[in-house]
């Protein structure tokens, strides 16, 4: 993924333009770059962003609740709550986010979902980072044996009903931003 060569705004206003750019590090799953900006005062600086693939996640809802996962995230230390949720490494190979919320969907719980759709897309991290995230409602949920990857090892897959769920929220175990994203627009939509 690269940044815009030219200014893009979507409502139209000033922009920071890219000059330059450099790969500062790479890997299958994420790109850091270094750009040389130019503000809309004219003015110069330097931005660092993370480029990743989209991912996406799954809410996966019954009449009476959700199913969930835990897991360690390595990156802040520790256990959360939050609804699958995963990414493939560039390239996908032509598979649609549908496809993969699918995949993440049989990965970590092991339901199929008789009916998926798609809520939206959010940013992940505009401020830093390129990834954004596309929201899935999985229903018609039939149960199956999960498939997890080595890094899922110790993941834990659980059912909550909408009151354990908001109880989760208000003690700080299901922080995820994306899967708080992810009940904004649930609740928009089914309001």
């Amino acid at each position: 993924m690269s940044a815009p060569d030219g200014p893009v705004g979507a409502t139209g206003g000033p922009v920071t333009r890219r000059i330059t750019g450099r790969t500062v590090y790479r890997n299958a799953w994420m790109t850091v770059r270094e750009d040389a900006v130019e503000r809309p005062d004219g003015s110069r600086g330097v931005y660092g962003v993370v480029d990743k693939p989209d991912f996406a996640l799954v809410v996966p809802a019954e009449p009476d609740g959700f199913h969930l996962v835990e897991q360690y995230r390595y990156p802040v230390g520790g256990r959360y709550w939050e609804f699958p949720q995963g990414s493939w490494p560039e390239p996908a190979g032509g598979r649609s986010a549908e496809e993969l919320a699918a995949a993440e969907l049989r990965e970590e719980t092991g339901l199929t979902a008789g009916s998926m759709r798609h809520l939206g897309r959010v940013h992940v991290a505009y401020g830093y980072a390129s990834q954004g995230c596309h929201i899935f409602l999985a229903t018609d949920l039939v149960a199956g044996p999960p498939a997890r990857e080595a890094s899922e090892s110790d993941l834990v897959h659980r059912f909550v009903t909408h009151a354990e769920l908001r109880q989760l929220v208000v003690d700080g175990s299901f922080t995820d931003a994306v899967s708080l994203a992810a009940l904004t627009l649930l609740d928009g939509r089914y309001r």
